[in-house]
């Protein structure tokens, strides 16, 4: 009897095992605005970053044990020393990361196009402090990759040409000084695609591999990789290239789009996987949300060419063989404001302004002190957004605005970019309260309703599903009064521009520095 129940007990253990390791996953495995996704791996744990552009904290970074689940544990960038974004708009800041990891220390490689371009940050424990930039002497370029060769030596690779994107450019360095250790050589100039960006080399069986992006960020996206027994070659092209793409018939009709700027990683198990970007579009070819994180199996055979799930093109619901998955803990839909910090979801605009974006002068509250500094404005206007990350979802705010003075004004942004946006906030004038819907759309500002309020507090809501953004608000956060909606295309990337995704926010402004703040008691964002 014991030596069955030994039998049972294993072949349970067996059947959870294969349960595990055969559930698949839906994609996007990070939804929302993390765009040029890069990974590494130490043991059996897996650190992945994203690319933010004008918003700080800057360059995200997950956590996970079967690249499928990711948790936030932190942003490399945190420090005003180490990101400068004066004035920065949604097409320059921190460009695409790579991330390593080489005897016991992690690197961070990036460029900042509102300061001195490529720099790279390190540090011994990701989930702690990273170092001060050590900026970079290689070509200018953008899109920097790591790779160190087997005798030690470190290259930088970056993208580098007519409007940057044309050839890829190797230099060795000393990343502790960032200076040149030999001439830059040119690697390769992709298969043809417009835009060849996002190179990273890995070595595998005595072969340099180079993997890029090409067809610049939108549909004509995809995956490129050509190799080498030399890394300053001469390189060959895959000959099924794109491994990578949805611009073919195949991937034409799926619901992302976009699919390419990819790394690949091999798992503690020894499987190939590749994380890359791709979008989801809505109402026909809109896309709100950014370049969304994704997963594939890859299959690398030995002196073979990588295979993308099997022709290069991907599904939303990933029917395939994973790692034993670890599940994570969802962020609560409701933040009360009573931690003494910002939780991690949270980003300003160029600068962090910690003396007007406060959670310690009213406990509970989030605290926004009104600048002349506006929305319309390329600076750092005082707000406060989280990424939009489901097509359907709700948003909802509790405003007092007891303390807004004549020409102050606050509430909640769908926000795209200064000339791309969706507000509805409260406006003081001539000593009475007002509620306003304005869309904001390139040099057109339409006023769409204003409505007049009584009391000091309104709760302030954001809807959104395929077709429309929709406005509400409520006196009691029960009874909602509708205020009006518009079409998501006028702020899709399609029509707005820009390399970023839909953030959900709230703002302070003012005409006159008049000493106006709005106290913000909770905010509240779920999928629908």
């Amino acid at each position: 009897m014991k030596r069955i129940n030994q039998l049972l007990i294993i072949c349970l253990l067996l059947m959870q095992g294969l349960f595990a390791m055969g559930q698949g996953f839906k994609n996007p495995v990070i939804p929302g605005f993390y765009p040029d996704p890069s990974v590494c791996r130490v043991g059996d744990d897996y650190y992945l970053v994203n690319s933010t552009f004008q918003f700080f904290p800057g360059v995200p970074i997950h956590h996970s044990k079967d690249l499928v689940n990711w948790k936030q544990i932190g942003y490399v960038l945190n420090r005003p020393s180490q990101l400068k974004l004066d004035n920065a708009h949604y097409g320059v800041g921190i460009y695409a990361p790579t991330i390593r990891y080489y005897e016991g220390t992690f690197y961070m490689i990036t460029t900042n196009l509102s300061d001195r371009l490529n720099f790279v940050v390190s540090t011994n424990d990701p989930t702690g402090e990273w170092s001060d930039p050590v900026w970079l002497d290689v070509p200018s370029s953008i899109d920097p990759d790591l790779f160190w060769d087997d005798d030690g030596k470190c290259y930088v690779t970056t993208s580098k040409g007519g409007n940057y994107g044309n050839n890829i450019w190797c230099t060795e360095v000393d990343l502790k000084t960032g200076k040149q250790l030999a001439k830059p050589r040119m690697l390769w100039n992709g298969t043809g695609g417009r835009c060849a960006e996002g190179p990273h080399i890995y070595k595998k069986d005595n072969y340099y591999y180079l993997l890029l992006a090409e067809g610049g960020t939108e549909y004509g996206h995809r995956a490129t990789i050509a190799r080498s027994r030399s890394l300053f070659g001469p390189y060959e092209s895959n000959p099924a290239n794109p491994v990578l793409t949805h611009m073919n018939i195949g991937g034409q009709s799926r619901g992302i789009q976009g699919t390419g700027h990819a790394d690949l990683i091999q798992a503690h198990d020894g499987s190939w996987w590749v994380v890359f970007l791709g979008f989801r579009p809505q109402d026909g070819r809109f896309h709100l949300m950014g370049r969304e994180t994704y997963l594939s199996p890859v299959r690398w055979d030995k002196n073979a060419w990588p295979v993308v799930n099997g022709n290069g093109v991907v599904t939303e619901n990933m029917d395939c063989e994973t790692l034993p998955q670890v599940k994570v803990p969802a962020l609560p839909n409701r933040d009360d404001f009573n931690e003494p910090a910002h939780r991690m979801e949270w980003n300003t605009l160029c600068r962090p302004h910690p003396e007007k974006i406060t959670l310690n002068k009213r406990k509970g509250h989030l605290r926004l002190y009104a600048d002349t500094i506006t929305m319309n404005e390329y600076d750092s206007p005082i707000f406060m957004g989280r990424r939009q990350q489901h097509i359907k979802f709700r948003a909802t705010t509790a405003l007092d605005f007891s303390n807004l003075k004549d020409g102050a004004e606050a509430g909640i942004s769908t926000y795209m970019s200064k000339d791309a946006r969706y507000d509805l906030a409260v406006v003081s004038r001539n000593g009475e309260s007002y509620l306003q819907l304005t869309y904001h759309l390139s040099q057109m500002h339409h006023l769409e309703r204003e409505i007049k309020l009584k009391g000091k507090q309104v709760y302030l809501r954001v809807e959104s599903d395929k077709k429309n953004y929709r406005f509400y608000y409520s006196s009691n956060n029960k009874d909602y009064e509708y205020m009006g909606s518009m079409h998501v295309k006028y702020i899709s990337k399609e029509v707005a521009g820009g390399y970023t995704g839909i953030y959900i926010g709230m703002f302070a402004q003012t005409k006159n520095d008049n000493g106006s703040y709005a106290d913000f008691d909770w905010f509240e964002y779920s999928g629908l």
